[in-house]
């Protein structure tokens, strides 16, 4: 694999999922104080985890993406990582609006199985190409689990 710095890939790579995530963020900025309102079941993190762990996960998103963009082998086929990594950040994005604003907890949880499910095929698709973009991608799939208890917690103790 031929790999060479591209400064300018590497800032439009992180600034897609980081203004993705920055867009959903301004989307459902005053809906996000639900969290502190409802029921949340056991080992429920504080609220301020929650724009710290989004924000690293984005920017190894980012990095991620970089690595895949920028990998210089001509033989390896990218467009179903690229296909993987476009839906998992539209699922990502429009679960925000649903769990927050339209507090639809039991569609946001189904959301996010869609978006688990798609982000395991985006870590498969990107460690065809390059294995460290899809171990950047472990914790986020980690989060989501996370975020998929407290999703289906939140659903249950609030119906």
């Amino acid at each position: 694999m031929i790999f060479r710095f591209d400064l300018k890939r590497l800032v439009i790579s992180l600034i897609i999922p980081l203004a993705v995530g920055g867009l959903s963020a301004f989307v459902t900025r005053g809906d996000m104080d639900v969290y502190k309102t409802v029921e949340r079941p056991p080992l429920s993190p504080p609220s301020v985890v929650f724009p710290i762990v989004w924000t690293v996960l984005y920017i190894l998103m980012g990095i991620s993406l970089y690595l895949i963009w920028n990998s210089g082998d001509i033989y390896v086929d990218k467009k179903n990582a690229y296909i993987f990594f476009g839906i998992q950040l539209f699922l990502n994005f429009i679960w925000s609006p649903v769990f927050f604003t339209a507090r639809q907890y039991l569609p946001a949880f189904l959301i996010l199985v869609a978006l688990w499910l798609c982000v395991l095929a985006m870590i498969i698709n990107f460690a065809k190409i390059s294995r460290p973009a899809a171990l950047w991608q472990i914790p986020y799939l980690i989060w989501l689990t996370i975020a998929g208890y407290l999703n289906i917690g939140i659903y249950l103790l609030n119906r």
